[in-house]
């Protein structure tokens, strides 16, 4: 298979991307899309389920799913649906942030061959390969009062699951996600919770943070204020972990008040894993770069992934699956056809989620990988 690929299935498709550097892991992205938006909600539903299944068990056979994320219009309506209907043994991550292009679901999934998988005794979904242990779980909320008070809750459960595993927040976990129901209202909860527990664990502007994404999105209960999703890897030394800043092009997060890392880097024997952060159109004195301009915010977003891949020796070859993020829905057609142009056959989806700081029109994160040999580390 080359190393993107489109696969047409009956009612949808999915762009996959490959990376085969010739060991005994091989990593698929694949993001599938429904081709009808008139269908109905299960008809949709099926028809990903349905391609899904054609591809594990035809062109990606022999590799295990991962993780999974459901972007879907309406959790109300949807939420329970998907949950009953998709069984797959992987950490699942189901949240409302309605595809742009007009359907009610998108689906985005990462898999691997060569590895074994299953649940670890703290509940993290385990994938295992080597001296490696790699932590996933997704979904994870809870009903305290407000968002602030959810985001404490979540982060200490969390930090008490890591521990289980001989891990900790501050040495294994490479990245996170925050879906926060009502951004605009709610983020500053969960920048204040995230400083805080940051501190106790000794993650401050002087150590390093934590690659996130903060993001508008919400589940079926419209009390659930803060959803967060999570990867951490056991078995990895302080060493293998750099992290990216690209100070011509960005300014440290701590700046302006929020911690978390503009991009991580995960060196192992025979790859480099990349996890680039929400990147919007800033510039470094944490300023809105093009306000109002949709076209130039999209170019300039674009400009600083690419200095921040370039300090990890990647660039937008070696990303296998980006998210982009629009506050507007009707700037989904400029901002469709300038990634169609530019990125097609990667794996993508556009979705409706505003972003944390209002002047920001358009919002991405990505993952990346690319081949390298460092002899000191064990391999992925």
């Amino acid at each position: 298979m080359d190393r993107l690929k489109t696969i047409q299935c009956e009612k949808a498709h999915a762009d996959i991307f490959k990376f085969d550097n010739g060991t005994e892991v091989t990593e698929y992205h694949a993001m599938l899309h429904v081709d009808d938006a008139t269908l109905t909600f299960q008809e949709q539903l099926q028809a990903m389920l349905q391609a899904y299944d054609t591809l594990v068990e035809d062109e990606l056979r022999g590799a295990r799913c991962v993780f999974k994320r459901y972007f879907i219009s309406d959790a109300a309506n949807q939420e329970d649906d998907v949950a009953a209907a998709d069984m797959t043994d992987c950490a699942k991550s189901i949240i409302q942030q309605p595809p742009l292009d007009g359907t009610k679901l998108a689906l985005w999934v990462y898999l691997m061959t060569g590895v074994q998988t299953g649940i670890g005794k703290s509940g993290l979904y385990e994938v295992r390969h080597g001296d490696y242990r790699h932590l996933w779980n997704g979904g994870c909320h809870n009903l305290a009062a407000n968002s602030e008070y959810q985001t404490r809750l979540l982060f200490n459960e969390y930090n008490l699951q890591l521990i289980e595993e001989g891990c900790t927040l501050k040495d294994n976990c490479i990245r996170t996600w925050f879906f926060v129901n009502d951004v605009d209202l709610n983020y500053g909860g969960v920048v204040r919770a995230r400083n805080q527990y940051f501190f106790t664990q000794g993650l401050t502007s002087k150590t390093h943070f934590i690659a996130s994404t903060g993001i508008g999105g919400r589940q079926a209960d419209p009390n659930v204020l803060a959803q967060m999703d999570n990867y951490a890897v056991a078995g990895i030394d302080k060493e293998q972990v750099s992290f990216l800043y690209a100070p011509t092009h960005l300014n440290r997060t701590s700046d302006y008040g929020v911690s978390f890392e503009r991009g991580t880097m995960v060196d192992y024997q025979d790859r480099r894993q990349v996890f680039i952060s929400g990147t919007a159109s800033i510039n470094n004195k944490g300023e809105i770069v093009y306000p109002k301009d949709i076209r130039k915010q999209t170019h300039r977003m674009w400009e600083n992934v690419e200095a921040l891949l370039a300090e990890a020796d990647c660039t937008m070859e070696d990303v296998g699956v980006m998210v982009v993020y629009l506050r507007d829905t009707a700037d989904y057609q400029v901002v469709s056809r300038l990634f169609a142009e530019r990125f097609k056959g990667k794996p993508y989806v556009i979705v409706h989620a505003p972003v944390c700081r209002p002047g920001w029109l358009i919002e991405m994160e990505c993952m990346a990988v690319r081949k390298t040999h460092h002899p000191q580390y064990k391999a992925f």
